[in-house]
């Protein structure tokens, strides 16, 4: 009898099955698949330069950004189930210009994405309704110019009400930052004035993807930027600051999406070049899922 309940014990503590969704921009789709690569299949295509992806467990939904044409202003914000089916545009052409990474913040029932021409961190409720400007960096086409007032990353601390952002600079221009300010903007201030803006890192190579261990409050990161800096991923505590960053990935080809398995202990990070990496979360075991699959862009892991 003991020996049945210990079996019916480690059942029941088994952990949920983990499934990756990977965007291939040049493809204009979606992929789903196991974390060591089996199973996988397409379930969403045509998409129009899709960048960003954020998966809702409990509803069974994908969120994706598509960045449309940059220079037409006709970015917009995707939702489908699981495999695909209910396919629904939340936030349409016009309403975000080049919509970047994209979080979910469930409890608040909140989408946050990065736009990226469009120079602002933005915010909506789940349905698309109630779009938000958080922060603006720039406005007009004369800012647009500046690649420095470009965000591109995002990720949410609930905990401290915050929100992390990537400013990525001109292509290998060891002029890009990461920012932080709190989720709401402070009274009386607006969305290209505020005074609770913080830069977290300055004059890095070209950082893109953003995120954060909550269980171990340490925020991670890809950079697509030149070697030695560039092309890894990075780490740094968001209560200890280090003056720089720890590099525990190195070699990417453009280093773009990353998403985070904390109680796996495992990170998994796309690259430019077409190739899904998984490894542990310093670094170690570092292990090439996929490779020459395209130009691969935002990644997302979830236990379903």
């Amino acid at each position: 009898m003991s020996e049945v309940l210990s079996v019916k014990s480690k059942a029941t503590h088994r952990r949920p099955l983990g499934r990756l969704f990977v965007l291939e921009l040049s493809g204009g789709r979606i992929h789903s698949m196991a974390p060591d690569d089996s199973d996988r299949k397409i379930i969403v295509s045509q998409c129009h330069l899709p960048d960003g992806i954020a998966v809702d467990v409990e509803f069974g939904h994908i969120y994706w950004t598509n960045m449309g044409i940059p220079s037409l202003d006709d970015g917009y914000i995707e939702r489908a189930d699981f495999d695909g089916g209910n396919r629904t545009v939340i936030v349409p052409r016009g309403k975000t210009f080049t919509p970047k990474q994209i979080q979910l913040d469930k409890k608040n029932g909140k989408l946050f994405w990065c736009d990226r021409e469009g120079m602002r961190v933005m915010r909506c409720n789940l349905d698309g309704t109630q779009i938000e400007t958080l922060v603006e960096t720039g406005r007009g086409d004369d800012d647009r110019k500046d690649q420095t007032r470009w965000c591109v990353g995002i990720t949410i601390d609930p905990e401290r009400k915050q929100i992390y952002w990537t400013q990525k600079g001109p292509d290998n221009g060891e002029r890009g930052r990461i920012s932080r300010a709190g989720i709401e903007i402070p009274k009386g201030e607006t969305a290209a004035k505020r005074s609770d803006v913080e830069v977290f890192f300055d004059n890095l190579p070209e950082p893109i993807d953003l995120e954060l261990d909550l269980k171990n409050r340490v925020l991670y990161w890809t950079d697509r930027g030149d070697p030695p800096r560039g092309n890894t991923v990075n780490r740094a505590s968001i209560d200890a600051k280090p003056e720089t960053p720890e590099i525990v990935l190195t070699h990417l080809m453009e280093g773009i999406g990353i998403a985070l398995d904390v109680p796996g202990d495992r990170m998994f990070v796309t690259d430019f070049a077409g190739s899904v990496y998984s490894a542990k979360l310093d670094g170690s075991q570092e292990r090439n899922l996929l490779f020459a699959q395209g130009n691969l862009t935002g990644i997302a892991y979830a236990e379903i």
